[in-house]
Protein backbone atom coordinates (compact mmCIF):
# COMPACT_ATOMS: atom_id res chain seq x y z
CA UNK A 1 0.00 0.00 0.00
CA UNK A 2 3.15 2.53 1.22
CA UNK A 3 4.87 1.63 -1.62
CA UNK A 4 1.53 2.35 -4.15
CA UNK A 5 1.16 5.60 -2.54
CA UNK A 6 5.00 6.41 -3.15
CA UNK A 7 5.03 5.50 -6.92
CA UNK A 8 1.71 7.69 -7.38
CA UNK A 9 3.28 10.61 -5.74
CA UNK A 10 6.76 10.19 -7.97
CA UNK A 11 4.63 9.77 -11.00
CA UNK A 12 2.64 13.15 -10.18
CA UNK A 13 6.01 15.09 -9.39
CA UNK A 14 8.06 13.42 -12.96
CA UNK A 15 4.20 14.55 -14.83
CA UNK A 16 4.50 18.76 -12.99
CA UNK A 17 8.28 18.67 -14.26
CA UNK A 18 7.68 17.53 -17.29
CA UNK A 19 5.16 20.28 -17.75
CA UNK A 20 7.27 23.15 -16.44
CA UNK A 21 10.29 21.99 -18.44
CA UNK A 22 7.81 21.54 -22.17
CA UNK A 23 6.13 24.55 -20.57
CA UNK A 24 10.18 26.70 -21.17
CA UNK A 25 10.75 25.23 -24.13
CA UNK A 26 7.39 26.38 -25.70
CA UNK A 27 8.00 30.14 -23.98
CA UNK A 28 11.26 29.82 -25.68
CA UNK A 29 9.60 29.19 -29.09
CA UNK A 30 7.20 32.51 -28.94
CA UNK A 31 4.18 30.83 -27.77
CA UNK A 32 2.36 32.41 -24.31
CA UNK A 33 1.13 30.31 -21.92
CA UNK A 34 -2.66 30.80 -20.86
CA UNK A 35 -2.98 27.81 -18.61
CA UNK A 36 -1.77 25.06 -17.06
CA UNK A 37 -3.14 22.07 -16.18
CA UNK A 38 -6.70 23.41 -16.68
CA UNK A 39 -9.75 20.84 -15.90
CA UNK A 40 -13.30 20.20 -16.34
CA UNK A 41 -15.24 17.65 -16.16
CA UNK A 42 -14.20 15.88 -19.46
CA UNK A 43 -10.48 15.89 -17.89
CA UNK A 44 -7.71 18.52 -17.77
CA UNK A 45 -5.69 19.83 -20.58
CA UNK A 46 -1.77 19.85 -19.76
CA UNK A 47 -1.14 23.71 -21.40
CA UNK A 48 -3.33 25.69 -22.79
CA UNK A 49 -1.29 28.09 -25.27
CA UNK A 50 -1.41 30.92 -27.84
CA UNK A 51 1.04 31.79 -30.58
CA UNK A 52 -0.51 34.32 -33.25
CA UNK A 53 -3.84 33.84 -33.60
CA UNK A 54 -3.57 30.18 -32.73
CA UNK A 55 -4.99 28.56 -29.65
CA UNK A 56 -2.46 25.45 -28.79
CA UNK A 57 -3.53 22.95 -26.95
CA UNK A 58 -0.32 20.98 -25.77
CA UNK A 59 -0.74 16.98 -24.38
CA UNK A 60 2.76 16.53 -22.45
CA UNK A 61 3.81 12.86 -21.89
CA UNK A 62 6.81 12.35 -19.96
CA UNK A 63 8.66 8.51 -21.37
CA UNK A 64 11.69 6.98 -21.74
CA UNK A 65 11.51 7.32 -25.23
CA UNK A 66 10.04 9.26 -28.27
CA UNK A 67 7.83 6.90 -29.63
CA UNK A 68 6.42 5.97 -26.46
CA UNK A 69 5.64 9.04 -25.59
CA UNK A 70 3.57 9.66 -28.78
CA UNK A 71 1.90 6.58 -28.98
CA UNK A 72 0.71 7.39 -25.10
CA UNK A 73 -1.96 9.99 -27.13
CA UNK A 74 -3.85 7.39 -28.64
CA UNK A 75 -8.11 7.66 -29.73
CA UNK A 76 -9.08 8.25 -26.41
CA UNK A 77 -6.97 10.85 -24.82
CA UNK A 78 -7.71 12.44 -28.66
CA UNK A 79 -11.48 12.10 -27.76
CA UNK A 80 -10.98 13.64 -24.11
CA UNK A 81 -8.75 16.45 -25.55
CA UNK A 82 -10.93 17.92 -28.11
CA UNK A 83 -13.96 17.92 -25.98
CA UNK A 84 -11.98 19.23 -23.15
CA UNK A 85 -10.74 22.17 -25.86
CA UNK A 86 -14.42 22.56 -26.78
CA UNK A 87 -15.48 23.50 -23.20
CA UNK A 88 -12.29 25.76 -22.69
CA UNK A 89 -12.91 28.10 -25.73
CA UNK A 90 -16.55 27.87 -24.69
CA UNK A 91 -15.34 29.41 -21.04
CA UNK A 92 -12.94 31.97 -22.81
CA UNK A 93 -15.36 33.24 -26.01
CA UNK A 94 -12.50 35.70 -27.07
CA UNK A 95 -10.78 33.07 -28.41
CA UNK A 96 -13.49 31.26 -30.18
CA UNK A 97 -12.74 32.62 -33.95
CA UNK A 98 -8.76 31.34 -33.28
CA UNK A 99 -7.55 29.23 -35.21
CA UNK A 100 -6.60 26.13 -32.98
CA UNK A 101 -3.72 23.45 -32.99
CA UNK A 102 -3.60 19.91 -31.15
CA UNK A 103 0.35 19.60 -30.19
CA UNK A 104 2.10 16.94 -28.29
CA UNK A 105 5.41 17.14 -26.24
CA UNK A 106 7.57 14.36 -25.46
CA UNK A 107 9.81 14.89 -22.69
CA UNK A 108 12.48 11.98 -21.84
CA UNK A 109 15.34 11.94 -20.06
CA UNK A 110 18.26 14.20 -20.94
CA UNK A 111 17.13 15.36 -23.59
CA UNK A 112 15.79 18.90 -24.82
CA UNK A 113 11.31 18.29 -24.83
CA UNK A 114 10.55 17.10 -28.36
CA UNK A 115 7.67 19.54 -29.76
CA UNK A 116 5.13 17.61 -32.25
CA UNK A 117 3.12 20.48 -33.72
CA UNK A 118 0.12 19.78 -35.04
CA UNK A 119 0.33 15.94 -33.88
CA UNK A 120 -3.34 15.47 -34.51
CA UNK A 121 -6.86 17.54 -35.94
CA UNK A 122 -9.74 17.70 -34.29
CA UNK A 123 -11.59 16.45 -37.72
CA UNK A 124 -9.06 13.62 -38.80
CA UNK A 125 -11.70 11.25 -37.45
CA UNK A 126 -15.11 12.13 -35.59
CA UNK A 127 -13.15 11.32 -32.24
CA UNK A 128 -15.20 14.34 -30.43
CA UNK A 129 -18.27 12.45 -30.89
CA UNK A 130 -17.80 8.48 -30.44
CA UNK A 131 -18.45 6.44 -27.15
CA UNK A 132 -15.80 4.77 -25.92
Amino acid sequence: MRRDLDDRRRAFRLGLSAESRAAWMLRLKGHRILERRWRCRLGEIDLVARRGHTVVFVEVKARAEEATAIDAVGPRSRARILAAADLWVAEHPFYAAWDRRFDVVAVLPARWPIHRPDAFRGDDLDLARRRW
